[in-house]
This record gives structure tokens, sequence and C-alpha cells, in this order.
């Protein structure tokens, strides 16, 4: 990724390489706006709005007047802008000039089938929407299953009714406008080629190793975080009869090896940062912005291992960021506060079961962004401090016994303090 610095005056246009439907509208608020956040889809719909009537191209304009057509500033244009480069809706082109030159193009949402299979957008939706909702959208977008075991198919094809031309045209139209797509460039974490090399001819048929089977092993292999070897084995695992790698069976045994080495739990979970639709839009730079920005942009990973002095944190500590994110669907930014909380009161021990009780009385609450946790939190310590003050004031006023803490006197009585102790006990008999 190349460095440039974004200036207001710089000038943009935007120009269009995909036919947009409604469908694809829908598609981008529907399953991208959960991952992307909302922000980022209403820059993707502005860049739209510049094209012409024919929405081919735009007029070339100041990123000054973005800024105030959105009503926001540079920085957050900038970061929603590298947010639709990276997720395949946009790509950005840069002349360098005395004011600098941008070329914005935009590019259709995957379809529902793309999206759902594709295995880096679809564990993104499910880690920031969660598994019920995540399994609403799949049923929404789902095909009605039809029995058709008792039809016949009757379809014509274009021969039965229609004649062969004499004089074919076959020039090729390459610049008329389709619905192209973007790809979701990543960095490979594996050498593909030099793995599957290792693999025994006798065991995998290189030459049935398509492009898109490619594709699928790098993102596996992304999104669990695997290395040449795990890969490799988890590939010959996968292997069937025709020593082709089946593709259903290769995500199956990529998500069993992920949760048997990581205790069931799911890949990414606890990498993941607060969802952008429900972050607070930070417009001072007081203490408690600063946090809030904080505690949103980190993921709870990240955070425990700052907490830990860059230590990565303990397996018992990541169990319970897991159970917060996964088992209870807590938001991960509401997770930092939490923990922060909990580190604070509790001599900086995070205890399970304490860890429990508050996490029960947050979502009862119906604690989902930061600032509602912060504030929870915060009313929470008060009642805490006040209550130690008031014990530590009825301890102060509790009057003594006049032999309390006093050096008493051992030495024998006399025998008239003897008497005088008999006449005392005879009369309470």
């Amino acid at each position: 990724m190349m460095n440039v610095t974004l200036l207001p005056a710089d000038t943009f246009v935007v120009i269009n390489k995909t036919i947009l439907t409604d469908y694809d509208k829908k598609l981008i608020i529907n399953l991208y706006q959960p991952i992307i956040g909302s922000l980022t889809s209403n820059l993707y719909f502005s860049l739209w709005a510049y094209l012409d009537k024919s929405e081919i191209f735009s007029l070339e304009w100041p990123h000054h007047h973005l800024m105030t057509n959105m009503q926001l500033d540079l920085d957050t244009i900038l970061s929603s802008r590298e947010k639709l480069e990276g997720i395949g809706l946009l790509k950005t082109y840069y002349k360098k000039g005395s004011i600098n030159n941008y070329i914005y193009e935009l590019y259709a949402p995957l379809n529902a089938y793309e999206f759902f299979n594709n295995p880096i957008l679809s564990t993104s939706l499910l880690s920031n929407v969660g598994q019920t909702e995540f399994e609403k959208m799949v049923s929404y977008y789902r095909l009605p299953n039809f029995n058709l075991a008792e039809y016949d198919n009757i379809t014509c094809s274009f021969n039965d009714i229609y004649d062969a031309v004499n004089n074919p045209n076959l020039e090729y139209y390459g610049d008329i406008k389709t619905n192209n797509k973007g790809k979701i460039i990543i960095t490979d974490k594996i050498n593909l080629n030099e793995m599957l090399s290792l693999i025994p001819e006798e065991q995998l048929n290189l030459r049935l190793i398509t492009k898109e089977i490619k594709n699928n092993i790098l993102k596996l292999a992304y999104i669990y975080n695997f290395n040449n070897d795990q890969m490799q084995e988890i590939i010959m695992n996968s292997i069937d009869e025709t020593k082709k790698i089946d593709m259903n069976l290769l995500k199956s045994n990529c998500e069993k090896y992920y949760k048997f080495e990581n205790s069931g739990t799911l890949p990414t979970i606890i990498y993941k940062k607060q969802p952008e639709y429900l972050r607070k839009s930070i417009s001072d730079t007081s203490k408690k912005s600063k946090l809030i920005y904080q505690f949103e942009t980190v993921s709870p990973y990240e955070f425990l291992t700052s907490k830990n002095g860059g230590v990565k944190p303990s397996v018992s500590d990541l169990k319970i960021v897991a159970y917060l994110l996964v088992d209870l669907n807590m938001m991960p930014g509401v997770v930092n506060v939490l923990i922060d909380y909990v580190l604070k009161i509790n001599s900086n021990k995070i205890n399970r079961t304490f860890v429990e009780s508050i996490a029960s009385q947050w979502l009862r609450s119906n604690i989902k962004t930061v600032e509602e946790a912060m504030n929870i939190a915060g009313k929470e310590y008060k009642k805490r401090q006040n209550i130690k003050e008031v014990k530590i004031k009825i301890k102060k006023d509790v009057k003594k016994p006049d032999w309390f803490d006093k050096n008493i006197d051992v030495s024998d009585a006399t025998l008239e303090e003897q008497e005088e102790m008999k006449k005392m006990l005879s009369e309470f008999k």
C-alpha cells in the first residue's frame, strides 16, 4: 500500500466499472455494512452520486467538496475509502502533481451466493453480527427448494427455434458495461506452490487444482492463521478418491483443526474490533473521548496484550474473552471496558466467576456501545467506593470498650477487690 498524504485541494474523478442494481444496493446495506460500517457504505453511495446521467464517469472535483457533502473530516473519508478498497468495492489510482489527482473506480458487490461462500467475508459478517443474526441473513437469501423429480425438462434449445445466420459477427466488444466485481486482495500467509509440490503425485493430481481452489486455500490459511505445515496436513486429509481437493471437506477440516488447537473457539473472534456502526463519532480531545476511541479501535486480544506490558495473554484469559464474545455475543469494545473495569477493582486479576457476574448484569442492561459500558462501570465503581467509605466510617465511629487495646494489669487482686467481685457476681445469681 502506497503511503500518500491526501489533501482537501486534491482532485478526484469517479469512474463506474459496473452496473449497480437495487439488489446490489441491498447487498451492500445488508451484508457489507455490518463489516465496513455505515460511514463507509455512505462514501460508496456518495461517490456513486457524483456520476453523470449515463452513470459512466464524473466531473473532476476537489476532496473539499466531498468533505462538505458528507460532513466528514478528511481522515474519516480516507479511512472509509481504504475499507472500500480492502473489501473489493473500490480501486484507487493516484497521479502526483502540484495538486494531486485521484481516480476512483467503483465495483459491484459480490452476489449473496458469492458472499456467503467467500470464507473471509462470511467469517467477518458472522463475527460482527453473531450466529443468530447470521443464520437469519443466510435464510433470507436462500433459494426455495422445489422438488422437480416428477417433472420432465421440455425446454427448447436455441437451434430448435432459430436458424444459423449466414454472415456471423465475430468481433469482440471488450468495452461494454458489465457487472464487474472487485477482488479482495490478500497478502499470502503461505507459500502455496512450494507446499503443494511436497504432496506426493500419487495422492494429489496438481492438474486438477484450479485458480479458484488456490484462492480458497489462501483465504482459509488467512482466516485460520495456518502456516505451510498445518495447511499441508489439512489438505492431505481433504483429498478425495479422484486425487482432487474436496473444498467442502477442506473447509470442514480447517474448522475442526482450528477448534481442536484453540479449545473449541472460532477463528479471528478475539482479534475483532468494535463494529463501525456501534462506534461514537469523536468530536473533541477530552480524556473520555480518547478512552472511548482506544476501547473501540483495539481488539480484546490487543487490549489484553497492552495490559500485560506487551506479553501475549494467557490461555485462561483468552478463554474468558472468547466466552464473552462467542457465548454471550458481547461487543469487542464493551469487552475491553469490562476487562479494564475488572482489573481495576480486582487487584489486576481476571476471575471468571467475577467477570461472568458483571457480564450478566451488563447483558440485562442491553449494553452495546463503549460509552454505555463506561457509564455503567463508572456508576458501579462509585457505588463500591461509597460502600467502602461507609464501612470505614462505621469502623471509626464504633466506640471501643475501655479495655480494648490497653495493657491490663495482671497482678493478683487484693482481698478487698476479691470481696467486691464476689458481691458483684452474687447479684447475677
